[in-house]
């Protein structure tokens, strides 16, 4: 009798892992349309054909892989075509949301706009845009309306004021955020600005960094207020102190939202002001070269930081890129809140620096030129644009103060602004994005007026942004009250205008993500009502000294969700 016995299992194999489209590591074929389109031509090569073909032929001449691809490395994007509604945005092909029509983003990247600048923006606006012009909180101007054709005319304009759109858009450096009172502030830790200059002067139009895997966003303050939203950015400086080296900066990486939101990695290091554009230049070749090319959710460079380590990050920086070790330091304190600079601050020098608010960054040429006028009038320096849609007007003589914010009022604008002007911005939204759901610009400034109605004297900061995608491009995650544009069910069971709701979230000390509740939406027609609730519950239930974001997160839900509101104290 012979007995036999099953054979033991073989172990299973493992699965050969998927390549991610790091070029470091070979994979250097393209992976999808985006990185074939960068291969087939350098997006900066588009420059040429625009200046000698299609300003001169017109829209319909223009190659479709340079039309929604290359023309971004030139700031240039296509708007939303009228008529299409929120349920179109992700239901029709891109080509048929186009309108022949561009959005345009002139970069600033922390410097001072002089009246010059001012009325070449100005003047821009006036003549191509339609009058549009807005502050981003990218530190950016962006119009829209403008053709083709106009587009040598612009450049040709905006880089005799010193200004460009290069590499505004696009897998590209993106404009870079400043400090707005670098160099003039009396609480200043370092001046970074020569080292921004000096990052743009190596970055923009070179070869070396005009193929990334998505888009780099670089952010430097010395300010102690930390006013350049660091948390979110793939690299940001932020001045810091060395017990022996003196001032210098700390460099925090990875940082990000859209629909997968990260805060920067602290690598508590010091690094000397002569540096810091070579750091840059070595995080930017690390992202280059290790990043995720294969699937455009995951390209970048906080999936990989969050992936490495911030350990392994500055392994890889420190050896592989510049062949240095970085010197120890432990991470600057974080401010409470940060910095916007709003209202009138003495400068170093005496003369004063004020921080003026437009409704929802929403400005136009009339008030660009307006502004020139008065930067002149006053012998002012210029203004810096913020990282919150506002700016910055620099070198005001003591004097002079109190008449030039009369003047402010009668162009527009405000550095007296109510607490829901101040802390309100609004990213462009369905009126000419491609990608929005909702409107987000009007909408936000019906939302200020009936606020400012309601709680005209509120004794507390409550920011509101509001967002017309799940992209966050306003930072709905980091707001006290982050609003989400998407089509929600009304009370009758139509689809309608709305928003998911982030509550309690920040940036600084307490930087978290917004609060959300399971299954919560708010129709945009209800969104007066539910923000009124919410505020009420707060002011009712809040401890001395309680920040909303600290309520929020300790609330019952029945307050955050309105369907209750508590008396008013």
């Amino acid at each position: 009798m012979t007995s036999s016995s099953a054979a033991p299992a073989r172990p299973a194999r493992p699965r050969p892992k998927r390549g991610e489209g790091q070029w470091a590591l070979g994979y250097s074929e393209p992976l999808n349309k985006n990185e074939q389109t960068k291969k087939d031509d350098n997006p900066l090569n588009v420059r040429a054909r625009i200046l000698n073909i299609y300003s001169k032929r017109g829209f319909a001449s223009i190659d479709p892989a340079d039309l929604r691809g290359r023309f971004r490395w030139m700031g240039l994007y296509t708007q939303r075509a009228p008529g299409f509604d929120g349920g179109k945005t992700a239901s029709l092909p891109e080509e048929e949301l186009d309108d022949s029509y561009f959005m345009m983003r002139v970069r600033t990247d922390g410097q001072i706009l002089d009246a010059g600048a001012l009325r070449a923006l100005g003047s821009v606006s006036q003549e191509f845009a339609r009058g549009t012009a807005d502050i981003t909180d990218r530190n950016n101007i962006q119009y829209h309306w403008i053709e083709v054709e106009s587009v040598p005319a612009i450049w040709e304009r905006l880089e005799a004021a010193g200004l460009t759109t290069i590499e505004a858009c696009g897998d590209s450096p993106r404009p870079f955020l400043g400090s707005p009172v670098a160099g003039i502030a009396k609480d200043e830790i370092i001046d970074g600005s020569e080292a921004l200059a000096e990052i743009k002067r190596r970055a923009l139009n070179n070869p070396e960094f005009s193929n990334l895997p998505r888009k780099f966003k670089t952010a430097l303050t010395g300010h102690p207020s930390h006013d350049v939203a660091p948390e979110v950015n793939d690299i940001s400086f932020v001045g810091t102190v060395h017990p022996e080296h003196g001032p210098g900066f700390d460099v925090w990486v990875g940082g990000g939202l859209s629909t997968n939101p990260m805060l920067a990695q602290k690598l508590g290091v010091w690094v000397p002001l002569d540096q810091v554009a070579d750091v840059w230049e070595a995080v930017c070749g690390i992202f280059r070269d290790y990043g995720y090319r294969r699937l455009r959710s995951r390209a970048r460079l906080k999936f990989l930081v969050a992936d490495w380590g911030k350990e392994k990050f500055r392994e890889v920086l420190e050896t592989e890129y510049l062949k240095r070790s970085l010197i120890d330091n432990p991470s600057p304190a974080v401010p409470v809140t940060q910095g916007d600079h709003i209202g009138v601050h003495e400068q170093k020098d005496g003369k004063f620096y004020v921080g003026v608010a437009p409704v929802v960054g929403r400005v136009n040429g009339a008030i660009l030129l307006g502004l020139a006028d008065l930067v002149e009038q006053y012998g002012a320096r210029g203004i810096r644009l913020t990282a919150y849609q506002k700016l910055v007007v620099i070198g005001i003589d003591a004097g002079d103060t109190d008449a030039f914010l009369d003047d402010l009022e009668k162009i527009g604008l405000t550095a007296r602004p109510s607490n829901w002007r101040r802390n309100t911005m609004a990213c462009t939204g369905i009126e000419f994005c491609k990608l929005a759901i909702v409107d987000t610009k009007q909408r936000a400034t019906d939302l200020i007026a009936e606020l400012e109605r309601r709680f005209p004297q509120l004794d507390v900061p409550i920011t509101v942004n509001v967002n017309g995608c799940p992209n966050a491009c306003a930072r709905t995650q980091v707001a006290d009250i982050g609003l989400k544009g998407q089509l929600v069910m009304d009370a009758d069971g139509q689809q309608v205008e709305g928003f998911q709701v982030h509550l309690g979230g920040a940036l600084g000390l307490g930087a978290n993500f917004g609060r959300k509740l399971r299954a919560h939406k708010v129709t945009s027609t209800g969104l007066d009502d539910y923000i009124t609730a919410v505020v009420q519950a707060f002011l009712a239930d809040r401890e001395d000294g309680e920040s909303f974001a600290d309520w929020a997160a300790r609330a019952d839900e029945v307050h955050l969700r309105g369907d209750r509101s508590l008396e008013s104290v």
